[in-house]
């Protein structure tokens, strides 16, 4: 297969949040801060260190907060230069890496993951590779970001590539779990949510994806599937067939499935303690709490 540079990356954020009720009622879940920042601007980040220039959120009309926010907003940026708040400036003009572009498409119905990702085909071409994350899951190395790292991977393989992470064996169950085969990691099936007597791995799939331009096209033909939803994991599943795929086991670092009340809350602590500014106190904050058990 020949290589084609990664350059587009899909963001589904289409989602109505309901686990974070009522936080969620008027403030997309994407919008919700890990520290200091929403947890989309940590998601666009990754996918800019990673080389992508073009970023395809897909939204829901109620999700204008999110463009906003990657938006110039000049009434702020004026007051605070009249007010001599300058180091106020700086973490505004970091929101948006330089020279990556934001685009969105609607998603008008929520049918599905991978009807998400099909609302991007119109801007993504016939021949192009694209990546898909998933903006509630993050993923915190100390030295390169997920998707950087699977970006080499792809320019070796040249064909699609899906993060991988270790599960504890009797949490396999609540995950889609990769069959591997050999110490490259070649994807032989994807399983979902499998009892910890049929898993075939203890490896789940966590939310970070490199795709051949042959999936969106499989997508197109994808027939609803549970819940009468279109599931990108049906379209794995047809591509596996098709194409070889490879696993990239996400190792040294951690993911956060921010969907997720409890590991909202992990990733707001464990951010905060390696937070340069904050860490030093919170922590000595955090041990008081456990002088007082």
């Amino acid at each position: 297969m020949s290589y084609k540079p990664l350059t587009k990356a899909i963001l589904p954020v289409a989602g109505l949040g309901t686990r974070f009720l009522p936080a969620t009622k008027a403030i997309p879940k994407e919008m919700l801060t890990v520290v200091d920042k929403p947890l989309i601007q940590y998601i666009v980040h990754e996918a800019a260190e990673a080389g992508i220039t073009d970023i395809i959120l897909v939204t829901h009309s109620s999700k204008s907060a999110i463009e906003n926010h990657f938006d110039k907003h000049y009434e702020l940026e004026t007051e605070l230069k009249l007010r001599g708040k300058q180091d106020r400036m700086q973490p505004l003009k970091e929101i948006t890496p330089e020279g990556v572009r934001l685009v969105s498409v609607r998603q008008p119905e929520a049918l599905g993951l991978g009807h998400a990702i099909l609302c991007a085909a119109p801007v993504i071409a016939d021949n192009e590779p694209f990546a898909v994350l998933l903006p509630d899951v993050l993923m915190h190395h100390p030295e390169k970001g997920c998707l950087a790292q699977m970006v080499e991977a792809y320019k070796k393989m040249h064909t699609s590539v899906v993060a991988l992470e270790e599960v504890p064996n009797d949490q396999v169950e609540k995950y889609g779990i990769a069959a591997v085969n050999g110490p490259d990691l070649r994807i032989t099936e994807l399983v979902e949510k499998p009892s910890v007597e049929e898993a075939p791995s203890n490896l789940s799939v966590v939310g970070r994806y490199i795709f051949t331009p042959r999936l969106m096209n499989i997508l197109k033909d994808t027939k609803p599937g549970a819940g009468g939803e279109i599931q990108l994991t049906d379209a794995m599943d047809t591509l596996l067939e098709e194409e070889v795929m490879f696993g990239f086991e996400f190792k040294d670092g951690k993911s956060y499935d921010c969907g997720d009340k409890q590991g909202y809350l992990q990733a707001n602590v464990e951010y905060a303690l390696r937070d340069s500014i904050l860490g030093d106190d919170f922590k000595a904050y955090l041990q008081t709490l456990e002088l007082e058990k």
